[in-house]
């Protein structure tokens, strides 16, 4: 056990990577929820089938059979990804499917009337989102959003598969070199929680911002 703490700051490095898989997951994970979400309450039916298909896709498939396309298969076809490239992209591409879910449920959600109303005061589709249906949709999506985000953290582990040295694949290097397990999980195990916690945090402080502003416009 001695051994093994004299690898914590190893071990400790790889967090920064971790939170960067979580920052770009996410960014590329909004986008990909409003892209797919949207498109399912388009009118056109072609878009409305292509969403449906992308989103049962990814929910449909496990994300390391993902990640193995992503960074083992797709080079055969001429695309080749880094393995933080990879990581990004499956999970964005996988969280973003289903928070699509969320952003659907939070349009939805909203009051028959909102929509009418900016049918009548002649708002543009743009104009509709940006001062009348966003601003009272996107409070009731931070909650589950919240829980998401905190999911891609605790999914960044996955690519420790394809070598990329974020905390976990430190942690089992450590437990490969020095035959203790305890220290290394147990080290991880605390970094996750407190990360999560954080994000937590900040997620209400968030949510807290949005709903403000939503009342002040009311």
């Amino acid at each position: 056990m001695s051994a093994s703490i004299e690898f914590l700051p190893v071990i400790l490095a790889g967090v920064v990577l971790t939170i960067q898989l979580t920052l770009f997951g996410t960014l590329l994970a909004l986008v990909t929820a409003f892209a797919v979400g949207f498109a399912r309450l388009s009118n056109l039916n072609w878009l409305r089938v292509g969403a449906r298909l992308f989103m049962e896709f990814f929910r449909g498939t496990s994300m390391v059979v993902q990640l193995f396309w992503a960074y083992f298969v797709l080079p055969l076809f001429g695309v080749s990804l880094t393995p933080f490239e990879a990581g990004v992209l499956v999970l964005g591409l996988n969280s973003g499917a289903y928070m699509s879910e969320i952003v659907r449920g939070g349009m939805l959600a909203l009051p028959l009337e909102q929509f009418e109303a900016c049918i009548a005061l002649n708002l543009g589709r743009w104009q509709r989102l940006k001062y009348v249906l966003l601003p009272q949709a996107l409070p009731l999506m931070i909650p589950p959003f919240s829980n998401s985000i905190i999911e891609i953290l605790k999914s960044t582990s996955v690519v420790s598969l394809i070598s990329l040295s974020e905390i976990t694949f430190r942690a089992q290097t450590v437990r490969a070199q020095t035959g203790d397990a305890i220290v290394p999980f147990i080290t991880i195990l605390i970094v996750y929680l407190c990360l999560a916690g954080m994000l937590s945090q900040i997620m209400r402080l968030v949510e807290r911002r949005f709903r403000s502003t939503s009342s002040v416009r009311t």
